[in-house]
């Protein structure tokens, strides 16, 4: 790999970390807000979390597909001795 694919792959990789690291939190913070949220708000402000992770999960899955895809094109192949 050249500098350049290598840029890419880290910038690729950072974005995919803190994605799934988002998606991680919002769920640990879903589960805190069933206890803590004030009760007439606490039903709306979960669902609303629940499709912003759904979203985010979604996401995820498909940069995550569309990387490995793009690693696979730019890996370096071995040579077979």
């Amino acid at each position: 790999m050249d500098a350049q694919i290598k840029e890419q792959l880290r910038f690729k990789f950072y974005r995919l970390t803190l994605q799934l690291n988002a998606v991680i939190l919002l769920a640990a913070l879903i589960v805190i807000a069933w206890f803590i949220a004030p009760e007439p708000y606490r039903i709306p402000l979960i669902l609303v979390m629940i499709l912003l992770e759904a979203y985010l999960s979604f996401n995820f899955t498909t940069r995550y597909r569309q990387s490995r895809l793009w690693l696979d094109e730019h890996a370096d192949k071995e040579k077979p001795q």
